[in-house]
């Protein structure tokens, strides 16, 4: 990568960061364009050069932020596993870990993050690394092979945001730690129901 592309790099990261920051702290609302590029250092043209509006920057953040964890989850676990299911397992509760540590990020995400986004991280997401290389090398290595994977996994992805939102944020109706057992063994189901044996 040139010093050209290293610099555009580098300029997109600091919106991506700083608009986490501002949409954090003040909300997408009340956050305008300026602010975020203020925070991040740039001039109001840079910002778009990389994205439409506030509104594709949130939606592409997302996405950024999504696969960070997902990438995170993979490097950390995968030595970990030998099969897919166990490998799921492992990256499940390691996002769940990293959400427990990060709940201004669980907040962000569980907040914003719709199917038609996730769709788009796994379907065409152009970041360096994205999830959909992740999710599509996983089930393409896989010797086990599922039923309509993307279906299985929005099952699973769906069941998993909707539990844990509550569970970390506010111990309700358990904490996450009571709650994470019965969560992956019904994962371990809902992967075992859609094997093509």
């Amino acid at each position: 990568m040139g010093k050209l592309e290293d610099n555009k790099k580098i300029k997109r990261e600091a919106i991506l960061d700083a608009a986490f920051l501002m949409f954090t702290t003040k909300g997408l609302t009340k956050t305008s364009v300026a602010d975020i590029t203020a925070a991040a250092g740039v001039a109001k043209g840079t910002f778009y050069l990389y994205f439409k509006d506030k509104y594709d920057l949130r939606d592409k953040l997302i996405v950024h932020k999504s696969n960070e964890i997902f990438q995170r989850a993979e490097e950390e676990t995968k030595s970990q596993e030998s099969n897919l299911e166990e490998h799921i397992i492992a990256m499940i509760d390691n996002i769940l870990n990293q959400f427990v540590e990060d709940t201004t990020l669980l907040n962000f995400i569980a907040k914003n993050l719709s199917w038609g986004i996730f769709t788009n991280a796994v379907t065409g997401a152009t970041e360096e690394n994205s999830f959909y290389e992740l999710y599509h090398a996983m089930f393409e290595n896989s010797p086990v092979k599922y039923e309509k994977p993307e279906i299985m996994m929005y099952i699973i992805i769906e069941m998993i945001s909707s539990s844990c939102y509550s569970s970390i944020l506010n111990g309700e109706p358990v904490s996450i730690q009571e709650l994470k057992p019965y969560l992956l063994r019904t994962v371990r189901q809902i992967m075992r129901s859609h094997r093509l044996d």
